[in-house]
């Protein structure tokens, strides 16, 4: 798994739960206690199931 910024972080589990509040399937199997979206997006994040990628722009 690459590791990723905090703020890379933040972005792609803020951007999975924003899909899943709005009725996209989980991913992974959800335990029965978590029923909140930015839950399950880490959940999703740390079992590296999220489809989204990060683009770095190179520094000079």
């Amino acid at each position: 798994m690459l590791q990723y910024t905090r703020f890379e972080k933040a972005r792609i589990i803020g951007a999975r739960a924003l899909q899943i509040s709005m009725g996209a399937p989980s991913l992974i199997k959800i335990p029965k206690d978590v029923i909140f979206p930015i839950d399950i997006a880490m959940l999703e994040f740390k079992e590296d199931a999220i489809p989204i990628t990060v683009k770095r722009v190179e520094q000079l």
